[in-house]
């Protein structure tokens, strides 16, 4: 395989050096907007890695380069911003594409906090005709949420429920940050637009609806030594991915944030800090969105401040396969001690890495195809988590 990783950041560096100390693929291309990123990125790797400058908002210059580099698939780290440019590039190019989030939602214009306008991955999903037609496999989602938690979610369908009742995301950390009083760990961009969009719900006899921001409120145990974390309702792409693949009653997606985070995003949010539609300051148009991100440090280089662990996971409710109730959570916990050690990289950043690795792997052993536009839950997760054990980064299952 011949990989092209779009995204230099936190996420696309974790994933370089990942591939390198497990020696993967024939040939790894990393490109960024900023050609030295990219350069840094690979710094000191042998000759299958190189760099490139690359405008990831320009579609015929991703065809050019994938076909300049032979590429046989391209794994797109950055935000959702770039999403639609670079799939329409990779399915004019004929090669598998792989995102770590979907194409962006835009908010009901009526009624934006009970029902949803364009939903995560319509844009993406609105094509899967035509990646069908040419046989192209378009693997959306496919970080760590969504992704490991879509797999969880097809194990547990498959393997120990008869039927599913609920699927609930769930995501929390005791991590802290010393030097900071506000220092996010994973992309303020991408933050922001995760948790002050109006979340999604399914239901089986509603279909998809929204809620306010930061609705229901409830306090999760988590494994790992994380213990009890108030987790709210915020907008992601498991529950438009979920439903479509598995008969569930009920899916959500609820994150952990502590006061202080919420309190931040709700400000953001009243003095209009959190749009993207740029605004003209002494005769220069910014985006306020882009301001705030370049004010805080970059996540990437936090690791060595971070303290505690993450977990992502998949908690859910049905009847077991013997027709008794069952509830379990399936996880998966990075400490960031471990992962600065190991690779170089923080928790937060590393954990959403390893799994398009994975599932590059997998695609390359030939143990995941598929022709259209597919979540992680619409192939076998037997091997996937198999192959995240055998990397030495094993997941977790908690009968509750």
């Amino acid at each position: 395989m011949r990989v092209l990783i779009i995204g230099a950041g936190g996420v696309g560096s974790a994933v370089v050096k990942t591939i390198n100390k497990w020696g993967l693929f024939e040939r790894i291309a990393i490109a960024d907007y900023d050609l030295g990123k990219a350069q840094r990125a690979i710094a000191g790797f042998d000759d299958r890695f190189v760099a490139y400058q690359l405008n990831a908002a320009d579609g015929a210059a991703i065809e050019q380069l994938i076909a300049a580099e032979k590429a046989t698939a391209v794994l797109n780290v950055l935000d959702p911003r770039f999403v639609m440019s670079i799939f329409e590039a990779c399915l004019r190019a004929g090669v598998t594409y792989l995102d770590t989030a979907m194409s962006l939602s835009k908010p009901h214009p009526e009624h934006p906090m009970t029902m949803p306008g364009l939903k995560l991955g319509d844009e993406q999903f609105a094509l899967a005709d035509q990646w069908a037609a040419r046989e192209q496999m378009a693997l959306v989602g496919m970080g760590i949420e969504p992704g490991m938690s879509d797999v969880f979610a097809r194990y547990a369908a498959d393997e120990l429920f008869s039927r599913i009742d609920e699927i609930g995301v769930r995501d929390g950390s005791n991590m802290s940050i010393r030097g900071y009083d506000f220092a996010p760990t994973f992309s303020i961009w991408t933050t922001i637009e995760e948790c002050l969009n109006p979340p999604i719900i399914f239901e089986k006899d509603r279909g998809w609806f929204t809620t306010e921001p930061f609705s229901e409120p409830e306090v999760f145990h988590f494994p790992g030594g994380i213990g009890p974390v108030e987790c709210v309702n915020v907008e992601h792409e498991e529950v438009l991915l979920i439903p479509r693949w598995i008969d569930a009653g009920r899916v959500t997606f609820k994150f952990g944030l502590d006061a202080q985070f919420l309190n931040v995003l709700r400000t953001l949010h009243t003095i209009g800090l959190d749009k993207t539609a740029p605004v003209t300051v002494n005769g220069v148009q910014v985006s306020p969105r882009d301001v705030v991100a370049a004010c805080l440090p970059d996540p990437a280089q936090l690791g060595d401040r971070i303290e505690g662990a993450t977990c992502a996971g998949t908690w859910v409710k049905g009847l077991g396969k013997d027709g008794a109730p069952r509830e379990v959570y399936l996880y998966h916990v990075v400490d960031n001690e471990w992962s600065m050690r190991e690779f170089g990289a923080q928790a937060v950043v590393w954990q959403t890495a390893l799994n398009p690795v994975c599932a590059l792997e997998l695609i390359d052993n030939g143990l995941w195809s598929a022709a259209g536009v597919v979540g992680p839950e619409a192939l076998p997760p037997t091997p996937f988590l198999d192959l995240v054990n055998a990397h030495g980064a094993p997941w977790g299952l908690e009968e509750r």
